[in-house]
Formats: C-alpha cells, sequence, structure tokens
C-alpha cells in the first residue's frame, strides 16, 4: 500500500497450493493460509478455502466477518478464466467493492513493482506476463489440461510418461525412472496414480525431478530442458526484450534457471516480493477508484 493510502484494504491470492489472505489496515498486515483455491478446477473447493481464509482473517484481526466485507479487495486467483466464472464467484463472496482477476496481474506487480520486465511464474500451474510502460501482456495459463508448460504439474507428469517409454525401450532408463517405478510400485500403479491424480499431485513429483536433475540424471535433465524451452518461447511471445529483468517465480520455477539461454541467465533477477504483496497493491489502487 502506498504512504498515501491509509483506508484498510483486503487481498486475496490463490492457486492450485495454497491461497493466501490478508488485510492491510495502513499499519500493519495479517495474513492467513489456506488450502488450494482453483476456480477452474475446482470451484467449489476454492470458494471453501476462500472462506476459511476470511473467517481466519476476521478473527486474527479481532473483527467481525460483516466488517470485512465492506472493506475494498482485490481477489486474484488461479482458473479465472473469463466473465462468467468472474460473475459466479462475484455473487458468492461477501464483499460490497470487489475487483476479480486472474493470479497473473498481483504476481506481475508482486515481483517487478512497476518497473518494465517480465515473469515465468511456474508453480502447479504456470503463466507468462509482461509489463512495459504499464501495459501488461500474459500468455499461458490454460490450465493443467490445454496448457500450463513448464508448471510442476507438466514437471510431475513428464516424469511418469518418461518412466514409461524407458519401460518400453523408447529411452534409456535412469535412476530417476528407477526411482519413480519403485516409488509406484509397478508401471500399473504409475498409470493408476496418473489416471485420479489432481494437478498437485502430479506437482507434488517435480521436487523429486528437480533433485534428480542437480544429480545428472539424464532423464530429469532433458524434462528440465524441455520446460526450459517453453519457458523461453513464451517470454519471446510476451514481448520481452534483452536487457529487461525475466523473475523467475513460483515453486518451481528459480530451479529452471540454469537451463535457459544464456542471454535469458544473465537478465534473471530476484522478485522484489511475493504475489499477495501484488494483491494489496492492487486493492490499494482499487480502493482509491471506489467513490466516496
Amino acid at each position: 500500500m502506498s504512504e498515501s493510502q491509509t483506508s484498510p484494504v483486503i487481498a486475496i491470492d490463490g492457486g492450485g497450493t495454497q491461497c493466501r489472505v490478508a488485510l492491510d489496515d495502513g499499519k500493519s498486515i495479517v495474513a492467513v493460509e489456506t488450502g488450494p483455491a482453483n476456480v477452474s478446477t475446482d470451484f467449489d473447493g476454492a470458494l471453501s478455502e476462500i472462506s476459511a481464509g476470511l473467517n481466519r482473517l476476521a478473527n486474527r484481526a479481532g473483527l467481525k466477518l460483516e466488517s470485512l466485507s465492506r472493506i475494498p479487495a482485490f481477489v486474484g486467483l488461479a482458473g479465472m478464466t473469463g466473465e462468467t466464472i468472474s460473475e459466479r464467484l462475484r455473487t458468492a463472496l461477501p464483499f460490497a467493492h470487489v475487483r476479480i482477476e486472474d493470479d497473473r496481474a498481483a504476481a506481475l506487480r508482486g515481483a517487478l513493482g512497476l518497473a518494465d520486465g517480465a515473469i515465468a511464474h511456474c508453480g502447479t500451474g504456470s503463466f507468462f506476463a509482461a509489463q512495459s510502460q504499464g501495459v501488461m501482456r500474459c500468455a499461458g495459463g490454460w490450465g493443467p489440461v490445454l496448457g500450463d508448460e513448464a508448471s510442476a504439474h507438466f514437471v510431475g507428469k513428464a516424469a511418469l510418461s518418461m518412466t514409461l517409454k524407458c519401460i518400453d525401450g523408447q529411452c534409456p532408463t535412469s535412476p530417476l525412472a528407477e526411482r519413480i517405478l519403485t516409488d509406484c510400485e509397478s508401471t500399473a500403479g504409475i498409470v493408476r496414480f496418473a489416471g485420479s491424480a489432481s494437478p498437485s499431485e502430479f506437482g507434488a513429483l517435480a521436487p523429486l525431478v528437480t533433485k534428480f536433475a542437480k544429480q545428472g540424471d539424464v532423464l530429469a535433465d532433458q524434462i528440465m530442458r524441455a520446460g526450459a524451452q517453453d519457458i523461453s518461447a513464451m517470454l519471446q511471445v510476451i514481448g520481452w526484450s534483452i536487457g529487461q529483468p525475466i523473475c523467475l517465480t513460483g515453486g518451481i520455477g528459480a530451479c529452471y534457471a540454469p537451463y535457459l539461454p544464456a542471454h535469458m541467465q544473465s537478465d534473471l533477477t530476484p522478485p522484489l516480493d511475493e504475489p499477495l504483496a501484488g494483491a494489496l497493491s492492487l486493492a490499494a489502487e482499487f480502493a482509491q477508484e471506489i467513490p466516496a
């Protein structure tokens, strides 16, 4: 929140792994966390997590939920794919004044502030965003079935698929493939898991892949290089140019750094702050737009 903005605001930042809800009263920030909040993959579940977060926030801030509902709010959620789902959420939420967007704007603002640059956000899902002279351009974020390139879901799914290819003899086996086969107990176990796994369950395999990649595992290295190629291509699509900062955000984002082209590695910059901070900044801007 800017120093001149003293009225309270609420921000909600939700993704495939967790949802964070915060209140900034101009003097301090109170924040709580709940579970996954992707409104495309599980609208009712996401709404439940948001509701739980608001109740926890009210308790921690010493306020009634009714009082929170009168505070301007910015809501940025994964899976916000259009006006229909936005209106459905707007009706379900208790706020009198609320701006609802997907999670890209908050992540971009948190990572870069108002500076030009780009982010590749690779959490359970993924998206890519850039801003130049205040104009934002985004790509990706189309979910686990049609998109989410370089996401943790992408990495976990690729590891299972490549393990089966090793079994078929399409590529040499590796310690990663052997580990996955052991953990799943059999090829049937891999297929059974993949048939019912959620995006976050696929994504839970990503740390195993990045661990083996650091150890030089050929299969893990191939998966990470494929994800890095997607990141490189998408950054160019959204208008990133050499010399502008690139922030790798999300749980697996930073793991791609050594796999990117050299000219991109030289522009890698740590994010200024988290998406929740970006959501609070956007909430403050929204609050200033509301007529007194």
